[in-house]
Formats: structure tokens, sequence, C-alpha cells
């Protein structure tokens, strides 16, 4: 199977899995009220979730302009591909491959008033520590940072013990 049919499948499967997982699962969201103000003003905002929260990040977003930073590597293609699905853009680049000039897209898009969407603790980690990236970023397009977290907690067992 060629690169680009894999790429397209797993894409698509990527997709489904995570509507799957929307249907299956109550989100129960904090703060809205905040970000729907914003919104109301024609504010854009930078949304800052953790690395390894990116699965839901799809079924979270309130918005309808979002810009999501992610790496040129391998993999942040596939990420690319699934959230291309969703509607969401990309701004390709990271900390040791195009970060520079996804920078300054995201300055540009910022200050046009796009949502940039951004991982503060990056793949390279350290994990939940957040890099000055971001704030530089804030501080030059004057957007709030909108802190987007996921949490999951086990309401019922099945009879035979095992947690669902």
């Amino acid at each position: 199977m060629a690169g680009s049919l894999k790429l397209w499948l797993f894409s698509l499967l990527g997709m489904w899995l995570i509507r799957g997982l929307g249907r299956v699962v109550r989100l129960d969201v904090e703060g809205e009220e905040w970000v729907d103000g914003l919104y109301r003003q024609g504010q854009g905002m930078i949304i800052a979730f953790w690395h390894g929260q990116q699965l839901m990040m799809p079924l979270a977003y309130r918005g309808r302009n979002a810009h999501i930073l992610i790496s040129q590597h391998r993999d942040g293609e596939l990420v690319y591909r699934i959230l291309k699905r969703f509607g969401f853009h990309a701004v390709r680049g990271s900390t040791t491959r195009g970060g520079t000039i996804a920078f300054r897209q995201l300055l540009r898009l910022g200050r046009s008033g796009a949502d940039l969407v951004v991982t503060p603790d990056g793949p390279q980690g350290p994990r939940h520590v957040v890099q000055p990236g971001i704030v530089r970023l804030a501080r030059a397009t004057s957007l709030p940072i909108v802190p987007l977290v996921f949490s999951c907690s086990k309401k019922k067992s099945f009879p035979v013990g095992i947690g669902s």
C-alpha cells in the first residue's frame, strides 16, 4: 500500500475513532460562558492543551476558524490529515523544524482574528511544562490564552469487575 494511501486510510479511521468516542462519552464543559463571551466580542484566542490530550481536541473546539500548530515530522502528517477532516487548518512547524516560519505565520493569523491552537509542552516535553513560545505568541498577538484540558473518570463497572 502506497504511503499516501495509508495516510488517507489512517486519517479516515482516526476521524471515525474520534467521532465514535464522542458518541459514547459524556463531555462536561466548564468555563464555556467565558469563551462564548470572547466569541461574542469577536475576540480570537490561543487555545492551549497538553500534547497527550490532542485526541479529544476536535470534540471540544467551539469556534469556527482554528489554526493548529502541528509538527513537520512524519507523525505530524497523520495528525494534520485527521484534523483536516474536522475542518481545522494547520500551521506546520516545531521547535526543531520550521519553528520560526510557523511562529510568523501564527502571528499573522492571530492578528487577523483566527484562533490559534498550540500544545505548550510540545512533543519534546518536558510533559506538562509550559514552554516560552506560547507566552511570546500571546504577547505579540494580544490574544488571551485559553486552557483546554481533558480528564476522564470511570462511573460504572461491569458486573465482572472490568472497568469501562
